[in-house]
Parts: structure tokens; sequence; C-alpha cells
């Protein structure tokens, strides 16, 4: 990576970095906490992909989080998505000189510019505590592997390199190993691939070796997938369903309940998206378009293409959290690359323009005010409910106790310590599998139900299906104990002993991972 020598490359990728830093002052999340207890009772099963708990991701993405978590603790995963925040911000100034080279610009002034200002866009896009400052997730770790497979594909064209191909295809294919939708790095490849041919910048010939090349590559990530699934007794069909067939199900699901909390926050993910600056810089990449169309026309219809594949996913998605904007932001960068090579070549201007510096520094303002926003409030004094829950009901549990959270908060079980005879840590699964809980019912009447119950939602949050008879287990062997910090209501089993759940709802999250 010729750009990753340039100095305002390397502090961008710093800058990236540290913005990560409110991970270092936070619990876990309930999705986090939820994989790495995957990854640790890790069994595979021939109807069961995971075993005990049941989760509609990808081996990859478990293995990674389970690997770290081995490696150095629960929260060595951060510290990964922080370096790869910065390998995100060099590979996009990389892929912005191969832009600049396939359009035909010379001299390194020029290059070198369009690759500064697109390593600046991608750290304050990717660094945006509005999306999510805190939780390293499937999202965050897949936009590298994307982005660095469009670098290497168009590295792939320009020296005519079956190897550049052949990895570009699987880093592409591997990024849908972190998360499903992660498509962008497949597309632009193969957009740009067919482009390139019928443009007669490569001919057929190389073409045919280099499009077989990116697909050998993109097999070898879900070869070994079903290998590993095969040799771990796992049925190819438990496999499918997991990770692809599942999200069928689960739309329907979401699509027939209660919508009104993924209504809320398609509102939300919209103004976060105007507030980090992409939704600008989508607008002067569409204005830009007719020009970018004519002069550099086979990587923008790749980036649009992307774009398009960005865009569906989300909205098919149907619950809209705001980490899903991670998903577009390869995109966006690819798309303003494109613009500041525009940039270079009308009237050979020997800076960007105008609108491009003041958008770009807009999102580099928008970082840096939602990262000083995140800290004030954080000194400000924020409690971890959801940590304090759980080592409140770990401190009252006598050995060999277990925990079954209702709702889906993950992030209260791993820190209970216990495990839960439920499979479901999240609630659309629940929802999708046990859609009239008759396997919650069975748990909660069995020889050997969990020693804690808490709801983190009604029980009749999305459907009132079975939830009558639920509530008379609770009523008829249960006792209620306390409602941590108003949120959360935290049942026992009947016992003579006297129980007492003391949840700290006043002392702030401080110190390295929020510690003490």
């Amino acid at each position: 990576m010729q750009g990753a020598r340039d100095r305002v490359v390397w502090l961008a990728a710093l800058a990236a970095v540290v913005l990560r830093a409110p991970s270092l002052l936070w619990p876990l999340r309930p999705d986090e906490a939820g994989f790495i207890m995957v990854a640790r009772s890790w069994e595979a099963q021939p109807d069961s992909l995971y075993g005990r708990y049941w989760v509609d991701r990808p081996p990859q993405v478990i293995s990674l989080m389970g690997l770290t978590d081995q490696v150095g603790g629960p929260y060595l995963h951060r510290a990964v998505g922080a370096l790869l925040c910065a390998l995100l911000v060099i590979t996009a100034a990389a892929a912005a000189r191969e832009l600049a080279r396939w359009h035909g610009l010379a001299e390194d002034s020029e290059i070198r510019r369009v690759s500064r200002w697109t390593a600046v866009v991608t750290a304050a896009l990717v660094g945006n505590a509005e999306i999510d400052a805190v939780a390293v997730k499937g999202e965050l770790l897949g936009i590298p592997l994307v982005m660095w497979a469009c670098w290497l594909v168009l590295r792939a064209v320009r020296r005519r390199s079956w190897l550049s191909a052949f990895v570009a295809g699987m880093l592409g294919a591997l990024a849908l190993g972190m998360k499903q939708n992660l498509v962008g790095g497949l597309v632009f490849g193969a957009v740009l691939l067919v482009g390139a041919a019928v443009t007669g910048r490569i001919g057929w010939r190389l073409f045919a070796v280099l499009a077989a090349a990116a697909t050998a590559g993109g097999a070898v990530p879900v070869v070994a997938t079903v290998a590993g699934a095969l040799a771990s007794g796992v049925r190819l069909h438990t496999l499918w369903y997991t990770v692809v067939a599942f999200r069928a199900d689960a739309s329907a699901v979401i699509a027939a309940q209660d919508s009104s909390g993924a209504t809320s926050r398609v509102g939300v993910l919209v103004a976060v998206f105007v507030g980090t600056g992409m939704a600008a810089l989508l607008v002067w990449f569409a204005v830009r378009l007719p020009w970018l169309l004519r002069h550099l026309p086979v990587p923008t219809l790749a980036i649009t293409a992307m774009l398009a594949f960005d865009t569906l996913g989300v909205a098919l998605s149907g619950s809209y959290w705001t980490p899903y904007l991670f998903v577009p932001i390869p995109t966006l960068v690819m798309a303003m690359a494109c613009v500041l090579v525009r940039d270079q070549e009308v009237m050979h201007l020997r800076t960007v323009t105008r609108a491009t510096r003041v958008l770009i520094s807009l999102a580099v303002v928008s970082t840096v005010l939602s990262l000083a926003g995140w800290l004030g409030t954080w000194a400000e004094g924020r409690v971890p409910v959801e940590r304090r829950t759980g080592e409140a009901i770990a401190a009252a549990s006598p050995p060999g106790s277990s925990l079954l959270v209702y709702g889906g908060r993950a992030d209260i079980q791993f820190y209970s310590g216990q495990g839960s005879p439920y499979p479901h840590l999240w609630s659309l699964p629940m929802r999708t599998l046990d859609p009239e809980l008759d396997d919650l019912q069975a748990v909660l009447t069995g020889a050997d139900p969990p020693t804690w119950f808490v709801e983190a939602a009604r029980l009749d949050a999305w459907s009132e299906l079975g939830t009558r008879p639920v509530e008379r287990s609770l009523l008829r062997k249960y006792e209620f104990v306390v409602t941590a910090c108003d949120r959360y209501r935290i049942f026992r089993l009947n016992s003579v002993d006297p129980v007492r759940v003391d949840v700290d709802c006043d002392s702030p999250a401080r110190g390295w991972f929020a510690s003490r």
C-alpha cells in the first residue's frame, strides 16, 4: 500500500484508533456478551450449529470473538476493532490511489491529495460516536475486509494480477462471515471486472483469468465453513438455515408483530445518517454523478451497485439499529474518492473544490462533537445498569445457580456468570423459533428450572401468544425479588431462605473497560 507511507494517512489511521476510546470506558454490550457466551459454550450438534445457544451469525465472527476471548479476555476484540479501523483508513487511501491511477492522474501531488482526503473522511465516518463508539460487532469487523477487497480488485486490473483478484475474492467473501449483508466487496469486484472487459481496459481472456481467480478466492471461506460444519457433525440444512434462511422467517415475524420499536429506530437511523455527514456526502456524489459516469464510468457503476445493495440490506433488516450505518462506509468512501479524482481533473485543480472540503470538514466536526458529547455524558456519570444487575445476581447466588433473561439482554446474563437453560439469548430468534413460548414454558416447568428469571422486556412485549402459561409458572414457582434500577424485574425460585439482591444503581462506569 503505497498510500500507507503518507504521514497524513498514518495520522488519520491513528485518529481512527483514538476515536474508539469510548470502548475502553463501557462494559460489554448485549451482542458482544452473547457472541462470547456462544463461543465459550460452542459444541456443534447435527441440528444445532453452536449447541447450547442459538444465534443467526456465521461461524467466522463467533470464532473470532472466541479467539480474542481466549487470547486476551472478553475485551480484546475491542482492541482488534480499533486496529481494524486503522487498517480501514490505510486501505481506503490505497484504494483512492488506485482510482486516481485508473482515471489517469499522473502527478504524485494529485494522487497524494486524493488519498489523503479519502483517509480523513474514512477516519471521520468510522469514528463517529453517533453510530457506535463502544461495541465491536460484525459490521465493524467486516468493513475493513470490504475495503481491502475493493482496493485489491482495482490493483488486480491495473497489474493484471490473478493473485490480487484471488485475495480480493477471498476477503470479499470473508466479510460475509462477519455479517451476512456485507456484500459490497463482491459486488464492487464483479461490476468492476465486467465493466473493465466491456470498455476494453482488459481483454476478455484476462477477464476470464481474473474472474476465475476471484471466484476461487471467494470459494475458500465458503468451502472452509461447509467443511468445518460437516466435520463437526452439523447438517448442511442446519448451517444454511442458521446463516441464511433464518432471516426470511425473522423478517416475517418482524412484519407481523408490534413494530413500534423498529419504526422509532428508523427516525434515529435517518437522523444519525444526516448528523454524521453521510447524507451530505451521498448527495454530493449524486451531484457529481453525471461527470463521473462520463469520465470514470466503470468504478462509478461499481460504487452505485454497492450503494444499492447496502441500502437494500438495511431496508430488509427490519430492525434499523444504528450500527447498520457502518455497512455503507466503504461505499461512501469510494464514492468520495471518485469525487476527489474529479476535483483533480476538472480544470487541473491543485486542490479539492471548496464544497468537497467543506463537506469532509463537516464530517470531521461531527465526529469530534459526537466524541465530546459521549465523553461528556460519561463523565457526568452513566450507570451500567445491565452489568450491575448481573453482578448483583451473581453476588446473591449459591454455587450451581442458573439464570434466564427474557427479552434479549445477554450482557446481564454474561455478568451474572451463570449459564442459561434457554437457548435464546436474543429476542428475535426467540420470537421466530419459539413464537408461542412453548420451549420457554418447558424450561420453567422442567426438572431443573433456572434459579433466577429476569424480565428484560414485558412478557407480552411482542405478542400475547404463550404468555399466560409463563405468567402462571412465575406466580407458582417464583417469588418477585426486586426491580433493578426501575428497569428489570428479578424473580427467584421459591425458597424458604430469604434472598436479597442489592443492585448498585448509583455508581457510574469508571476506569479501564469500566472495571470498577
